[in-house]
């Protein structure tokens, strides 16, 4: 007798950030969701994210803005002009919190906008809801 497997299409998030306490925080903080087929990516800055997203398409991206080399609205703006990436769900994760700076988020084509140091509980929402997973 043949066994038949239901295939799960693992969801992915991607979190991208130079600082390592912030990856390393972010990656804690979504660590629940990995039971229910989540993989957690991550990138420490704008060039590796690009590379990681273009060879994973996560289904979401938590992005840092002040990044060396390549700033996170130049990532978002690169993401969002790909046809084959555009539909991945940006959430902008930053210390920067004027006004400017969440237009300027908008207009390079992210999702959302948290300012750091930001609520867990609002990120953990905002992934179960995003990725559509129910956890514990």
């Amino acid at each position: 007798m043949e066994r038949i497997y239901a295939s799960i299409m693992a969801k992915k998030v991607l979190i991208v950030d130079d600082n390592a306490a912030n990856r390393d925080l972010l990656v804690d903080v979504l660590e629940r969701f990995r039971p229910y087929g989540v993989e957690i990516l991550s990138a420490d800055n704008g060039s590796q994210a690009l590379e990681i997203i273009e060879r994973e398409a996560p289904d979401l991206v938590l992005l840092d803005i002040m990044m060396p080399q390549m700033s996170g609205y130049e990532v978002c703006q690169r993401i969002k002009a790909n046809p084959a990436l555009a539909g991945v769900y940006i959430i902008m994760v930053s210390a920067k919190t004027q006004q400017e700076d969440r237009r300027q988020a908008v207009q390079v084509g992210a999702n959302e906008y948290v300012t750091k140091p930001f609520d867990i509980g609002l990120i953990r929402e905002r992934v179960q809801a995003i990725l559509d997973v129910k956890p514990l």
